[in-house]
């Protein structure tokens, strides 16, 4: 068992720590409510009667209509401000006979257990108890309400036992009992004689629930004969408040994985772009050195090289009446020793570097290279 609550009985100047469990529990077979058609259960959602939405728990209170149409709104913070003197002590008021305790007044039993270091008061209570053939009538608060409760010896435990309270038994108001009612002295005879025939010590073992048996030979039989099905998996019940989508954990990580993935692919797409540019730009330079030797037959593709270089500043140095495609030759190749000399961040532009390089030695010892082109130009 589990103990429900923990405290002290306070006997005098005494205090017996102890905890408390439940002492009785229903033995009816536990069914469910389900859709005749397909077996899901039916669920019943707290859902407000204004705007029909559903309320989740932290945000339902208690409240009190009064006589004249008024609601009084009663929240956490104003219960816990009540003042509740027994909530972890089990006071002792008195002593009373126990034949003066209405048994319409008895609720739920609970067993009190002492701790370790308590078994001595704990003997010391359940004796005097014994002895004096008296109940304790005490005060408890369980699950913040107080209540009247007797504690009293069964065995070798001190039962606690829930009182109502004297206000909570209604009255009996039958008028038919009012009226006289005749008995001839036979028919009472014969009555009495039927409950001495009937008398015995009560035994309640010897009683069973004779429906919760059948219905349990029931269940048993449709499962011996194969007659059950599947129970179906509720759709959306799982992080479901209102229709929603069901959140899988795992598949949402996953979609975070991957969409990570995809950013971080997307911000590399511009460099792994301009690599390819870098590389062409370096072997355009290659080919307009090589076509500058053998005459300037691609001059164009020197222009190219001198654009995606960035550095127009050698074209300068060419004839003003030059026109600047043939004279790109030779200022592509000033152009990609000035790209290395200004530091390019790009790795493809650092892996070209030397080629670029001996291109602008080889263009800077070939001086009839422009002449040549002018002539031809002219």
């Amino acid at each position: 068992m589990r103990a429900i609550w923990k405290g002290a009985v306070a006997f005098g100047l005494v205090n017996v720590p102890v905890r408390l469990y439940a002492a009785t529990g229903e033995h009816e077979v536990t069914l469910h409510q389900v859709h005749k058609a397909d077996g899901g259960r039916i669920r019943y959602r707290k859902v407000c009667s204004i705007d029909g939405e559903e309320v989740e728990y932290r945000e339902i209170a208690k409240g009190f209509e009064t006589d004249d149409g008024e609601l009084v709104v009663l929240t956490d913070e104003d219960f816990s401000r009540l003042p509740l003197s027994t909530e972890r002590e089990i006071e002792v008021m008195e002593f009373v006979p126990a034949e003066q305790v209405d048994p319409i007044l008895l609720g739920k039993t609970y067993y009190l257990e002492p701790e370790k270091t308590a078994a001595k008061p704990y003997a010391l209570l359940r004796g005097a108890l014994e002895q004096a053939d008296r109940m304790a009538v005490v005060k408890v608060a369980i699950r913040q309400r107080e209540s009247m409760a007797v504690l009293r010896v069964r065995d070798k435990v001190i039962c606690m036992q829930i009182l109502l309270w004297p206000d909570e038994v209604r009255a009996a108001d039958f008028p038919i009992l009012d009226g006289d009612v005749s008995v001839k002295p036979q028919e009472l005879a014969m009555a009495s004689s039927l409950v001495d025939s009937l008398a015995a010590d009560f035994d309640p073992t010897q009683y069973e629930d004779r429906y919760s048996a059948a219905l349990e030979t029931l269940i048993e039989t449709k499962i011996q004969t194969g007659d059950t099905r599947a129970v179906p998996a509720p759709a959306g019940e799982e992080g479901e408040s209102g229709g929603g989508e069901v959140v899988d954990l795992l598949a949402a990580l996953q979609r975070s994985v991957e969409k990570a993935r995809g950013s971080r692919g997307g911000a590399d797409e511009p460099a792994a772009e301009e690599k390819p540019r870098a590389r062409t730009g370096t072997d355009d330079v290659d080919e307009g050195d090589e076509d500058a030797s053998d005459g300037g037959a691609k001059r164009s593709t020197g222009a190219r090289s001198s654009r995606s270089s960035g550095t127009k500043a050698s074209t300068s140095k060419a004839s003003s009446g030059t026109r600047s495609s043939g004279t790109t030759s030779s200022s592509s190749a000033k152009s990609s020793g000035s790209a290395k000399s200004s530091g390019s961040a790009k790795a493809a532009d650092g892996a070209k570097a030397k080629p670029a390089a001996k291109a602008t030695s080889k263009a800077e010892g070939d001086e009839p290279t422009p002449r040549r082109t002018r002539r031809k130009a002219s």
